[in-house]
């Protein structure tokens, strides 16, 4: 049986997910969707409608900007990146995930993994 992470909590953490995957350099909402799925390895999956309004939520924040880059079939896409802000929103948000697991597994009483 594969591990599967409850809706509420992956949902929580999709802002932190998507600056991750940014983190990683520009891409566009399909590819961002695709590569959280592979790294996901089934423990959850996101569709396209999932990242579209954090993208925009993120943008407003000035989290990350994008622009529309033409691609090699002649199509455009719009590409997002980090700003110098989400950068910092990522560290953060990474800080935050990794105290409450501490959190959690001193808690539990279970060792770390």
């Amino acid at each position: 049986m594969k591990d599967t992470l409850q809706k509420e909590l992956a949902g929580a953490s999709t802002a932190v997910v998507v600056l991750a995957v940014l983190g990683r350099g520009a891409n566009y909402g399909y590819e961002i969707v695709r590569q959280v799925n592979a790294e996901a390895d089934g423990a959850f999956t996101w569709q396209e409608g999932t990242v579209y309004p954090v993208l925009h939520k993120l943008e407003r924040q000035e989290l990350i900007k994008s622009d529309w880059r033409e691609v090699p079939s002649g199509r455009r896409r719009k590409y997002y990146r980090l700003t110098a802000a989400g950068r910092a929103a990522l560290g953060e948000g990474t800080r935050q995930w990794e105290l409450f697991n501490r959190i959690v597994v001193r808690l539990s009483g279970a060792a770390h993994a």
